[in-house]
């Protein structure tokens, strides 16, 4: 999991004084992770500010800090991402099976929020369906390919196999039309339940390639490129999911959905996002990652 940090304008300023006092890259990047960056954050924030205040030959000079692979890794993009075929001004998509709501988008991070994705009676089938499965989540551990609990995320959670009922297999290929992207490439669903005090500390859901255990996970389907969270229910106060980075909290509301992809494994894309703590009522989710790949 990445460490929450902030691009703020007076980061980016301080970058650009370093730049014209005669600083190096190499020495800025140095002096941010001496004061306690994340240095994929320094990274992403030293691309950004350095290119459009000094050109590319400047991020290039920085990018020989890391290794080649590396390098290759974090800026690599994908021919393609999943995305809705929205037009200018779209209010509502037409899926084969059902009519979903635009109601609201944004460029960076790419985030669309969507309008009855799910009717309540599907919403309280997989809840239904889930409920008996349910043990403590976990989170992927980078560093060796595997799973275990996280103090980070205080929720309950389980897995569904792909096509595991008719339900899911419904759910999965909307989503397969909406995104225009393979159901093959999808993860199963995962349902979630946040009680109370629960929450979600924000994280990234692309997997960091410089890991040791990113061979093991990308072995699977490949990278991560996009998310859809589905809300189940909705709670009395709180579980909003938020990005940080952008000031941005969308509500769970029972039916609707958040799409955002992530087109590169790094903080650059501003997707960090998080489940905020529920305060009254009990959240439940269901999650969707979308690989480059088959997913195994």
């Amino acid at each position: 999991m990445n460490v929450q940090q902030t691009i703020t304008p007076e980061l980016r300023a301080w970058i650009v004084a370093q730049a014209q006092a005669g600083c190096q890259p190499a020495d800025v990047l140095n002096a941010m992770r001496a004061s306690g960056w994340d240095e994929q954050v320094a990274m992403a924030a030293l691309e950004d500010t350095l290119e459009a205040h000094l050109g590319r030959p400047a991020v290039e000079a920085l990018q020989q800090r890391l290794a080649p692979g590396a390098v290759a890794a974090q800026l690599a993009q994908p021919q393609r991402l999943p995305e809705p075929a929205l037009e200018a001004g779209a209010t509502m998509l037409q899926l084969p099976d059902r009519k979903v709501e635009v109601l609201a988008q944004m460029a960076l991070p790419r985030v669309v929020v969507l309008g009855g994705f799910l009717s309540h009676e599907e919403c309280d089938a997989l809840v239904a369906l889930a409920n008996p499965r349910l043990s403590r989540s976990e989170t992927v551990v980078n560093a060796t390919g595997g799973s275990e609990v996280n103090s980070a995320r205080t929720s309950d959670g389980m897995f569904f196999g792909r096509g595991e009922h008719a339900l899911c297999a419904r759910i999965e290929q909307r989503i397969a039309d909406l995104l225009r992207w393979p159901v093959i490439n999808g993860e199963g669903l995962q349902v979630l339940r946040y009680r109370p005090g629960a929450q979600y500390l924000p994280h990234h859901d692309y997997f960091d390639p410089a890991q040791p255990g990113a061979p093991t996970i990308l072995s699977r389907g490949g990278q991560r490129l996009g998310t859809l969270l589905m809300y189940l229910n909705t709670p009395e106060r709180g579980g909003s999911t938020t990005f940080p980075d952008v000031g941005l909290e969308v509500a769970p509301i029972k039916g609707n959905a958040v799409f955002f992809s992530y087109s590169r494994p790094s903080p650059a894309t501003r997707t960090l996002h998080g489940g905020a703590p529920v305060l009254a009522g009990e959240k439940w989710v269901a999650t969707k990652w979308l690989r480059e790949g088959e997913f195994h």
